[in-house]
C-alpha cells in the first residue's frame, strides 16, 4: 500500500493510462454519465494516488488557484469499486487537504461536490455554497473549505 504525489510530468505513460482508466470506470461508467474527462486541467494538477498491488485503489487530483476556480481545488476523488469499504476515501481526503495545504498554503479550498456526498465533506470543514445544480444530470453542490476549518 503506497501513497504517490505526482505532477503530470512525472507520471508514466502506464500511470496515467491507469488513472485515466480508473476515472472512467467510476465516473462514466458506474455513474452512467456521459462527459469529457480530459478537461485540460490534469496538465496543471498534482495527482494523489493509493496504490494496492500496483492497482489504484483511491484517487484525488489537487488543481492549483486559477485553473477550476479562484481557489484551490480537489477534484475527481473516487476510491475504486474492488477497494471500497476499507476507508481509503477518508484517508485520500486527509492526504489531499494536507498536501494542498503544503504546495498551496494554509487557504480556501473550493471543490464541485455530489449532493449524496455532502456529509461527508463536511466532517473535512467544507461547507456548501449555494443551491443545487445539476452536472451530467447528478446534483452537485459547490462547497468551500475556510482556512483553519477541521
Amino acid at each position: 500500500m503506497t501513497w504517490h504525489l505526482q505532477s503530470f510530468q512525472e507520471l508514466s505513460n502506464e500511470e496515467l493510462y491507469a488513472i485515466v482508466r480508473v476515472r472512467q470506470e467510476v465516473f462514466i461508467i458506474e455513474q452512467n454519465c456521459n462527459y469529457l474527462d480530459a478537461d485540460g486541467k490534469d496538465i496543471h494538477s498534482k495527482h494523489l494516488t493509493l496504490k494496492i498491488e500496483n492497482l489504484i485503489a483511491a484517487y484525488a487530483r489537487i488543481v492549483p488557484p486559477g485553473i477550476s476556480y479562484t481557489e484551490v481545488s480537489i477534484g475527481r476523488v473516487l476510491t475504486a469499486k474492488n477497494f471500497r469499504g476499507k476507508k481509503y476515501g477518508i484517508e485520500l481526503m486527509h492526504k489531499a487537504i494536507t498536501y494542498a495545504e503544503q504546495l498551496y498554503g494554509k487557504s480556501p479550498i473550493r471543490i464541485g461536490a455530489q449532493l449524496y456526498l455532502k456529509s461527508f465533506y463536511e466532517s473535512y470543514g467544507f461547507v456548501q455554497q449555494g443551491e443545487y445544480y445539476l452536472e451530467d444530470n447528478i446534483p452537485h453542490i459547490y462547497m468551500l473549505r475556510i482556512i483553519g476549518n477541521k
